[in-house]
């Protein structure tokens, strides 16, 4: 003993030999990560496990031990992971194929499960990304296109991740949330008769909401001049004779008097009649 401890190079071995051997037993868990701690490739217990509502640095991480050479660490990420769907074609109900592109998060929730189902979180991603694309052709396949563009959309989603859920769980996951990014008609003949459909649709609503402003209008016109009608009738009943002389001298500034001509001076009209004609009386009786 006393010889190693004379040889510097045998000191230098030995603390390398402590280093590792100290490095294969602690191991730091951060908060971000949960592990499986596999003994000759079983499970044997799980640190930091996710639990939901957990308060950031209250959980299980931080300095763990295990059995060097023995016990294997299977990393496990806490955080939402993200599941990209590739480009779908999808038939609506009413005929049009729809290209469709969305995306589903998830979280693992089970990491003892997924560890025994997938092994790893891509194995996961993998198993769900076709079951997210099942679900959304076998949702939007019973609806019309025009449903992605109204409320009926939220509880699409909702159907959509619900199917996925009862497959996530299988793999220790939960679905967190799916969302449509894009949903388009492919370029050409498809896209350009909805284009036309909608128009055509805009124009009649047009033209149904121009009429019935039309009508309210009339209708307007019609109570405002009955109104007015009733206004001069009452006016003109407490003076007959006044009302007489006013309509008479209306109609001879209709008569007499001709329209604006270019210059926009009002000309004259010549009228011969007989001083004793019934439409000059109002001339000719006295007042």
């Amino acid at each position: 003993m006393s010889s190693v401890l004379r040889n510097p190079i045998a000191l230098i071995i030995v603390a390398i030999l402590l280093l590792f051997l100290v490095g294969s037993t602690f191991t730091t868990v951060p908060e971000t990560k949960q592990a499986v701690i596999t003994r000759f490739g079983e499970p044997e217990r799980i640190l930091n496990r996710y639990r939901a509502g957990e308060t950031f640095g209250q959980s299980g991480a931080g300095l763990a031990a295990r059995f060097p050479f023995v016990d294997e660490i299977v990393w496990i990420d806490k955080r939402i992971q993200s599941i990209d769907m590739e480009n779908q074609q999808v038939l609506s109900t009413d005929q049009l194929r729809l290209q469709v592109d969305a995306y589903a998060r998830y979280r693992i929730v089970d990491p003892l499960r997924m560890y025994i189902a997938a092994r790893s979180e891509q194995n996961v991603s993998d198993q769900l990304r076709p079951i997210l694309g099942s679900a959304l052709r076998n949702e939007l396949g019973r609806r019309p296109f025009a449903a992605l563009l109204s409320p009926e959309r939220g509880q699409m989603m909702d159907n959509i991740q619900n199917a996925l859920n009862r497959v996530a769980i299988q793999y220790g996951a939960q679905i967190v949330d799916v969302r449509i990014k894009r949903a388009d008609l492919p370029d050409g003949t498809p896209l350009e008769s909805a284009y036309e459909r909608m128009r055509t649709a805009r124009q009649q609503e047009a033209r149904s909401i121009q009429a019935q402003g039309l009508k309210q209008a009339q209708i307007i016109r019609a109570e405002a001049d009955a109104e007015a009608a009733a206004t001069y009738a009452q006016a003109f009943n407490q003076d007959p004779s006044f009302y007489d002389f006013y309509r008479a001298m209306q109609s001879y500034e209709a008569s007499f008097i001709s329209q604006a001509n270019g210059d926009g001076q009002r000309g004259r009209t010549n009228v011969i009649l007989s001083p004793d004609n019934e439409y000059l009386r109002q001339f000719t009786e006295p007042r």
